[in-house]
């Protein structure tokens, strides 16, 4: 369209396009959803921005298609076509994912996010030299994986100068929180306007105001309604009925249109509807094939339907959807076989296989051969949702049941890989109404109880998870070990809001069904058996195969199951007060996590070594560590509980964060019926009010834990919160209940974590020189241990023991330590106590006041930690899942915000956000 018409009553619209390209072309990028309903006017408002851009903007536009939806990354190949030639320049993981989810290199399957990274690479390199206008029409239409990484580059644009922009009738669940124009029905004056223009001859009054009316402002009705109209309806004979859906009128319409073209024509129109390559020499030698001939392409154009040129092209989106809905099933398979006939098996043999599968009807075992190959490119290029639709219609075509069962149990694994345990249900009634081999009902059993448990998560989904595992032992035991593993993380996660007797008879199934597992030395079989062991024999009976199983995690290289598991182990280490182990399987899991892209690894490792990074005293790495579980979370939709983040705000004495933060995780927790996040919420908050001096309220939550040390982790973590709360408030009889189940869940561990923190609790229920003993042991212990989180608390503890027992110079010597090892962390509220206890002393602490973090926003906060890591801006990219572009923009806003001019100095500036200023 001419930049020069006037669009009526679009002012609104064309000024939001108008911006965000303005902003592009300023170095500032950003996304924007235009939705409305079909023919509102949303095309015609990208032609006018792409118009409007001029020769400074580089434009890469492209037509989703409703028929392509089931092609994984077939809207994003579209895409990236023109933009590949800077693939070379993007970060090895990154090119190789893309490249595999084009079908451009072979390999195992690429992360999502990882694709999603690589596409906000391509698009910050394609806006190098100038600014990027990036346009996709009919967006509702992109693929499942397109949509998924083309949203995830639109939510991390920041300062690469790229304007992505969105077109779509309905936003979904891909696209939701992006930025919206709401395109609107045009008012009455302008759109009798417009009606002037679409009947030059003119309107009877009462079917001008009639149309009017019915199309509620709609551009594309008020122009192609008319059309429809014969002459004696225009004069005053016609009368609209309301019982049609506006977008069915138009379609009916622009059918009704090119219903008196000859018929070789309508099915020229139906090839380039049911083709959306938009390829000329595709249509071209397609219809040859029907007979077709130059001619039926003269009269397409003639009729204003159909533009071939460069690309193959309607007049407007609904034309394609209205040719292609309003054709028989009979001419729809005859165009899709000639289509199939002249596309590449070698080029593109997915959308072969998909033509060849719409241009049949009945069972074909050679088509659904084909599209069980497709499924499996499909899979190696990351498309679960694309390879469940390819197996169904596999399955549908499949004429030998015993395949056909197969087919639909792998359609029904991939649904519910893509998120969908509804539909894979559906198909696996659908594989229970046919024969079933013991092994396909063992896998149906499986999935039904993996299906049903992710919708329900109800307190049966373990014990249906033990009985498929039982049913697959014989048949595959690989699968059989996952799925006990599975079995048995549902009964632990539940917990008490679970049945702790299906507990103990998952676990005793497990280790009858496994005995022999510890000759394997599989790190699979290790944990399971060890956890097995744990729910139920106890501790002691579990130390050592635990134990074997982490060394064996560390030691050997995982599996794609095992990666799944590693937190089992990381959560043995917690239970065996094994720091290092805990430290190393963190480190560990984080590292192939991230090099494997398996985002949904990545932000469990991280909250385990944010445990670990506390514990050592290394606050700065934990918040970048949450920093990253953010961005994960931000870009994926996780909705991963906020555990480390939480943990953060406990030990700095953040009131109103750790507080909102633990009722949502209870809240959460009681929802599904997970008792462990119960757990999270009473100890996390019973250290925020211990370090606040909250005693009271620190003992109510700790002392919910105590019917439930069983489960050991932090309910046996809470105990000390336990120890340290009631004896301030008195309740000796309490502190040494306490005590004692303290002493049975350490004292079998034999570690010098387990020692030295069993004799910081037994000591403050001692006095006089056992005390100081068990005290002077524990320091001992932790400063060997280098755990200065423990130190500064322990030296607390026995400051205030000291003060109680009227020694003041010997309190203070302590507390005075304390204060310092808690200020230095940054643990606020334990330093705040620390200091008001140093007071009641005699001495008056120097006090740390917080001074500049408020001028550094979120985002730059964050990247300013990743590069005082050491990271470079690629890699802070890649941490925070946004451009390194938009990683080196945030940085010199931190610099200058900061007053420094390089990252040499970020270590002392960011170190200098917390000055000493004199008490």
């Amino acid at each position: 369209m001419s930049a020069t018409v006037t669009l009526l009553g679009r002012e609104r619209e064309l000024a939001g396009l108008g911006a965000l390209v303005e902003r592009a072309r300023a170095g500032q990028s950003g996304a924007l959803v235009v939705v409305g309903e079909a023919g509102i006017g949303k095309t015609v408002l990208l032609d006018r921005a792409a118009a409007d851009a001029g020769s400074r903007v580089r434009i890469e536009r492209i037509v989703a298609s409703e028929s392509e939806m089931e092609l994984a990354y077939a809207g994003l190949h579209q895409l990236c076509a023109r933009m590949m030639d800077s693939v070379v320049r993007l970060p090895v993981p990154q090119r190789e994912a893309i490249e595999t989810a084009l079908g451009l290199r072979e390999g195992s399957a690429p992360s999502p996010f990882l694709v999603g990274l690589a596409l906000l690479g391509l698009l910050t390199e394609a806006a190098d030299d100038r600014a990027l206008l990036c346009v996709v029409d009919d967006a509702q239409w992109l693929d499942e994986a397109s949509a998924g990484a083309v949203a995830f580059a639109a939510r991390r644009l920041g300062a690469e100068g790229v304007a992505v922009v969105l077109a779509m009738r309905t936003v979904g669940p891909a696209f939701a929180g992006l930025p919206r124009l709401v395109v609107e029905g045009l008012d009455h004056e302008d759109a009798r306007a417009l009606l002037r223009v679409a009947t030059p001859g003119g309107l009877d009054a009462r079917i001008r105001d009639q149309l009017i009316a019915e199309a509620r402002g709609n551009p594309l009705a008020l122009r192609e309604l008319p059309r429809a109209l014969s002459p004696a309806e225009i004069a005053g004979g016609f009368a609209l009925t309301g019982s049609m859906p506006l977008e069915s009128r138009i379609e009916q319409s622009l059918v009704a249109q090119l219903e008196p073209l000859p018929a070789s024509v309508r099915l020229l129109l139906l090839l380039a509807a049911a083709d959306p390559t938009g390829d000329p020499g595709l249509l071209w030698r397609a219809s040859a094939g029907l007979g077709l001939t130059p001619a039926d392409f003269d009269a397409a154009a003639q009729a204003e339907a159909l533009v071939v040129g460069t690309r193959v092209g309607f007049r407007h989106p609904l034309v394609r959807s209205a040719v292609y809905r309003s054709a028989s099933p009979a001419d729809r398979r005859r165009v899709h076989a000639a289509l199939a006939g002249v596309t590449s098996p070698d080029q593109d043999p997915d959308r072969r296989a998909w033509h060849r599968a719409n241009a049949t009807l009945r069972p074909d075992e050679d088509v659904a051969a084909d599209l069980e190959r497709s499924a499996a490119r499909a899979r190696t290029r990351g498309g679960a949702a694309a390879a469940g639709a390819f197996l169904e219609r596999a399955a549908g075509l499949t004429p030998e049941p015993h395949r056909r069962v197969g087919r639909l149990i792998a359609a029904a694994q991939a649904k519910h890989e893509a998120g969908a345990p509804e539909a894979a249900l559906r198909l696996l009634e659908d594989a229970r109404a046919l024969p079933l081999t013991a092994l396909q009902q063992a896998l149906v059993a499986r999935l039904d109880a993996r299906a049903g448990y992710a919708l329900r998560r109800d307190g049966g989904g373990a014990r249906r998870l033990l009985a498929a595992a039982q049913g697959l032992e014989g048949l595959d035991p690989v699968l059989a070990r996952d799925t006990y593993i599975e079995a048995l993380a549902a009964a632990v996660y539940g917990g008490r809001l679970g049945d702790r007797e299906q507990a103990a008879a998952v676990a005793r199934a497990i280790l009858e069904a496994t005995e022999g597992a510890q000759e394997s030395g599989r790190a699979r079989d290790l944990i399971l058996r060890g956890q097995a062991l744990l729910a139920a024999e106890g501790q002691e009976a579990a130390i050592g195969t635990l134990r074997r199983a982490q060394r064996a995690f560390l030691e050997q290289v995982p599996d794609s199951l095992e990666m799944h598991w590693v937190w089992f182990a990381s959560r043995a280490s917690q239970d065996l007060w094994d720091p290092d182990g805990l430290r190393a399987l963190a480190r560990r899991q984080v590292e192939l996590a991230r090099a494997e892209g398996v985002v949904t690894v990545l932000p469990i490792a991280l909250s385990l070594l944010v445990l670990s990074q506390t514990t050592d005293g290394d606050l700065d790495a934990a918040d970048a560590s949450c920093d990253e579980i953010d961005a994960l979370k931000a870009a994926t939709g996780n909705p991963l509980p906020p555990l480390g983040r939480l943990v953060l705000a406990a030990y700095r004495g953040q009131t109103a964060d750790a507080e909102s933060m633990a009722e949502q995780i209870r809240a959460d927790g009681l929802a599904r019926g997970e008792g462990h996040a119960l757990s999270v919420a009473n100890f996390t908050r019973a250290v925020l009010y211990n370090g606040l001096g909250r005693f009271e309220d620190a003992l109510a939550c700790a002392r919910q834990e105590l019917p439930y040390t069983h489960e050991l982790n932090l309910a046996m973590r809470s105990l000390l919160e336990v120890i340290e709360a009631a004896t301030h408030t008195g309740d000796r009889d309490l502190a040494e209940e306490a005590c004692r189940k303290f002493t049975e869940v350490t004292r079998p561990v034999r570690t010098d974590y387990a020692s030295a923190v069993l004799a910081m609790a037994q000591a403050q229920v001692r006095t006089g020189e056992e005390a100081d003993r068990l005290f002077r042991e524990a320091l001992r212990l932790f400063e060997q241990e280098r755990m200065p989180t423990w130190i500064g608390r322990c030296r607390l503890v026995y400051g205030e023991a000291l003060s109680r027992a009227g020694r003041p110079d010997e309190a203070r010597e302590q507390l005075r330590a304390s204060y310092e090892i808690m200020s230095g962390l940054g643990l606020d509220g334990f330093a705040e106590r620390a200091a008001r206890e140093l007071k009641a002393v005699g001495e008056t602490p120097r006090v740390y006041v917080r001074v500049s973090e408020a001028r550094l926003t979120d985002q730059e906060l964050n990247v300013a930690r990743l590069a005082r890591e050491g990271l470079t801006n690629r890699d802070i990219g890649a941490r925070l899942f946004i451009s390194a572009r938009t990683a080196e923009y945030h940085l010199r806003k931190v610099f200058a915000k900061l007053g420094i001019r390089g990252r040499a100095e970020l270590k002392t500036a960011l170190a200098d956000l917390e000055r000493t200023v004199a008490g």
